[in-house]
C-alpha cells in the first residue's frame, strides 16, 4: 500500500530474513557501494576521492550550477568542465562549495534565505530528490525552518526501518496526516503502534487474504467486461474506481454500493490533491483559508462522520459478519485483552482505505502504460494469461502461477515508487558520519533509492529480467535496496493484499484487451505519494 502513503505502516515478524540479522553500522555503505568519502577538514587539506563506479564525483570537484540537470533516473554526467566547441571562449570554473564541516551533513544545493529548498522541491521534488545522491550519503536540505536530513544510502536507510527501528519515531509528514488518519497505525509508534499491529494482524492472514481475493476477481472482471472495442478509457479513473472497490468490499461485506462507499469515491480525488502539499509545507499552511485547505478539510469531515456511522449501526448481531469491521469490533489483544474503541476501528478503517487504494490504484495505471510502451512485455503477460486463466474468469489459485506478471509489477513499482518518508531520532545519532540531535527530521525517497544506477544499472530501463533470478550473471536486487512496501516494524500490513489485487486487475483486463496509447496524448509524472500520471487515456483493442 502507500506513499506518503498511509499504507506503509507494518511489520515483517520476528526473525524474517528480510528484515537482516541485527542492527547495521551506522557508517555502512550500502551492498556492493564503493565507500563515500568522509567529512573533509575545515582546512580542506584532505585529497580529492575519486568517484565509484557509475556514480560522479563529490560535491567538490565542481559545483552544482557548472553542470547541466542530471536526466530523471541516471546519474550525473562525469565530472570535470564540458567539452566546449573550439570557437567557445575558456570557462573560468566557480569556487567549488564550503565543504561540510566533521559531523555535520553537506547541504544540497540551491538553498535560498527564508526558503531554503522549498522552491526546488516545489518546483521539481522528483529530479531534486534524485540530484542528492551526488551530493553524500546524508544530504541536508532546508525547507523554510524545516531542516532535514536526507539519507541516500541503502544500508544507512535499512538502519533507521530495521537495524535500529526502536531508535526512531515517524516524524513529521505523518504528525501532518493525522487529521484524516486519526491514531491508525499510519500515524503512530511505540507500544500503541505494537498493539494495533497485533490486533490487526489476523485481518491480513493468507487465508482472509484469499477470501478478499474473491471479491477483487469479481470486480476485475465486471470492470473488463464493462469496456467494449474501440472505446477510449481514462486507465488511472478506472484503476482507481476498481481499487476503491476491492478495498471497500473487504471492509464493508462486499457491499460496493452503499453511501460510505460512494463517499469515498467522492472524497479521495479531493484529499489526494491536498495530501502531498500539507505534507512539506510550515503547519501555519494548514491553517490557512485557501481552496485548496477548504476542501480537504471538508473531504476529511465527511468522510470521518460516515465511517463513524456505519461502525456505529454494527449491533451484537453484526459482529459476526465476514468483513473487516466486523474483525476490528471482535478483535481482541493476546497479550492485553484490550479491544478497540469505535473511534480507534473508524481511523484504522480509513488509514486501510487510503493505503490500499493509493498505491494499487497508481502502479496499476503505470503498469498499463509500460506495457503499451513494450510490446514484447505486453505480448508476454498476454501468454502467460492465456496458459493460467484461459477464456475463463480469473479466480485467486491463478494467482502464484503469475510469475511472470508478478516480474511486471515489481519493476513497475520500482520505477514508479513512494517519493518521500520521514523519521525522528528519539535520541542522538550518528549515521554516514553525520551526527543527529534527538528530535531532528531524517528522510528518505525510495523513488530515488529505486532509481539509482549503482543498484539498478540502467535505471530508467523498464528490465523485467532483474526480477527473474535464474541468470547466475544478474543478481535479483537485494531487499534492501528495493522498499516500496517499507521494512521493519512500519512495512505495509497489507502488502499481501496489494499484491493481489494488482495482480487481479493486470490478468482480467489481459485476457480480454490490448490497451493502446491514445495517439498525440504524452503521459507526463506527476509529484504526489507515489508520482502519477497526470492522464491516462488508453483505448481498448479486442486481444485478436
Amino acid at each position: 500500500m502507500t506513499r506518503t502513503s498511509p499504507g506503509h505502516a507494518g511489520d515483517h515478524a520476528p526473525g524474517d530474513p528480510r528484515d537482516g540479522t541485527g542492527a547495521t553500522p551506522p557508517g555502512a555503505t550500502g551492498p556492493g557501494r564503493a565507500p563515500r568519502p568522509g567529512p573533509v577538514p575545515p582546512d580542506g587539506s584532505a585529497p580529492p576521492e575519486a568517484a565509484p563506479p557509475g556514480r560522479a564525483a563529490p560535491p567538490e570537484a565542481a559545483p552544482p550550477e557548472a553542470a547541466p540537470p542530471p536526466e530523471a533516473g541516471r546519474g550525473r554526467a562525469p565530472s570535470g568542465e564540458a567539452a566546449l566547441p573550439p570557437e567557445a571562449p575558456p570557462v573560468t570554473p566557480a569556487p567549488p562549495p564550503r565543504p561540510a564541516p566533521p559531523g555535520r551533513a553537506p547541504m544540497a544545493p540551491g538553498r535560498l534565505p527564508v526558503l531554503g529548498h522549498a522552491l526546488r522541491l516545489s518546483r521539481g521534488p522528483i529530479a531534486f530528490l534524485e540530484s542528492l545522491r551526488d551530493v553524500g550519503p546524508v544530504v541536508r536540505v532546508d525547507l523554510g525552518g524545516w531542516p532535514l536530513h536526507v539519507l541516500t544510502e541503502p544500508a544507512l536507510i535499512h538502519t533507521v526501518l530495521v537495524g535500529e527501528a526502536h531508535a526512531y519515531g515517524r516524524g513529521r509528514i505523518f504528525e501532518k496526516l493525522r487529521p484524516l488518519f486519526g491514531n491508525g497505525i499510519a500515524t503512530t509508534d511505540g507500544a500503541f503502534h505494537r498493539k494495533q499491529r497485533r490486533l490487526m494482524q489476523p485481518a491480513f492472514q493468507r487465508t482472509r487474504v484469499s477470501r478478499y481475493a474473491e471479491l477483487m476477481c469479481r470486480e476485475a472482471d465486471a470492470m473488463a467486461a464493462g469496456w467494449t472495442a474501440g472505446q477510449e478509457v481514462r486507465v488511472d479513473r478506472e484503476m482507481r474506481r476498481f481499487a476503491l472497490s476491492a478495498v471497500a468490499g473487504m471492509i464493508f461485506s462486499g457491499d460496493v454500493d452503499q453511501p460510505a462507499v460512494r463517499e469515498v469515491h467522492r472524497s479521495f480525488p479531493i484529499i489526494l490533491e491536498g495530501m502531498l502539499v500539507r505534507t512539506v509545507m510550515p503547519k501555519a499552511f494548514d491553517r490557512l483559508p485557501i481552496p485548496l485547505n477548504r476542501r480537504f478539510d471538508a473531504a476529511a469531515a465527511r468522510l470521518r462522520a460516515i465511517i463513524d456511522e456505519v461502525v456505529a449501526a454494527y449491533g451484537p448481531e453484526d459482529r459476526g459478519r465476514d468483513d473487516l469491521i466486523s474483525l476490528l469490533l471482535a478483535s481482541t489483544d493476546p497479550e492485553t485483552g484490550e479491544t478497540m474503541s469505535a473511534e480507534q476501528v473508524r481511523d484504522e478503517l480509513i488509514t486501510i482505505l487510503f493505503g490500499g487504494t493509493e498505491t494499487a490504484s497508481t502502479t496499476l495505471a503505470w503498469i498499463f502504460h509500460e506495457l503499451a510502451r513494450h510490446p514484447e512485455v505486453e505480448e508476454r503477460v498476454h501468454a502467460e494469461v492465456d496458459a493460467v486463466v484461459g477464456d475463463r474468469p480469473v479466480t485467486p489459485a491463478d494467482l502464484p502461477a503469475l510469475t511472470y506478471t508478478k516480474r511486471v509489477f515489481e519493476e513497475s513499482l520500482r520505477l514508479h515508487s513512494p517519493l518521500l518518508f520521514t523519521r525522528r531520532p528519539l535520541t542522538p545519532v550518528t549515521l554516514g558520519g553525520v551526527d543527529i540531535p534527538a528530535g531532528a527530521e531524517i528522510a528518505y525517497s525510495p523513488y530515488a533509492l529505486h532509481r539509482d544506477p549503482e543498484l539498478f544499472p540502467d535505471p530508467t530501463a523498464f528490465d523485467t529480467e532483474r526480477w527473474d533470478g535464474t541468470d547466475p550473471h544478474r543478481a535479483v536486487p537485494r531487499l534492501e535496496s528495493f522498499i516500496p512496501f517499507g521494512a521493519g516494524q512500519h512495512k505495509c500490513i497489507g502488502d499481501a493484499f496489494a499484491v493481489a489485487e494488482i495482480l487481479t486487475a493486470v490478468a482480467s483486463v489481459a485476457r480480454r484487451w490490448r490497451l493502446t496509447p491514445v495517439p498525440g496524448h504524452t503521459v507526463k509524472e506527476v509529484p504526489a505519494g507515489i508520482p502519477l500520471p497526470d492522464a491516462l487515456p488508453m483505448v481498448v483493442t479486442a486481444r485478436s
